[in-house]
């Protein structure tokens, strides 16, 4: 599988028994189904991203790419619990794509993540 928004190739990386697939370019994940939830409640998982938080906040500007799994259309969506992370879902078969440094700061609530959602929503 290649990423879908370097087009690097990706290498399967496991924590405990669930595999993903990590872009050797970029450092953005991919997670099957659900997989990144249950990644999320294991302590520790933060370990499979290793990519840079900058190159992946600057890989929030690629839209419109196709999910490297199946094909079908990848849709943006918004962390209800942590709105500054932006992540994409296959509307086809549930993957799940998070850039660089994604995962970690989607595993990891904050004070910081509190103030800064506060004022995201403060804002009209």
């Amino acid at each position: 599988m290649d990423c879908p928004k370097c087009k690097a190739g990706m290498e399967s990386v496991a924590f405990e028994e669930i595999e993903v697939e990590r872009c050797t370019g970029c450092g953005g994940l991919w997670f099957d189904t659900l997989e990144q939830e249950e990644l999320r409640a294991r302590r520790g998982s933060e370990a499979i991203d290793t990519g840079y938080s900058a190159r992946g906040r600057a890989n929030n500007a690629i839209g419109n790419f196709k999910c490297p799994r199946c094909h079908g259309a990848m849709i943006r969506m918004v962390d209800h619990l942590q709105p500054h992370i932006w992540y994409e879902q296959c509307s086809t078969c549930g993957g799940t794509y998070l850039d660089a440094g994604e995962f970690k700061d989607y595993k990891d609530r904050t004070p910081a993540d509190l103030i800064r959602d506060w004022r995201a929503k403060a804002r009209p």
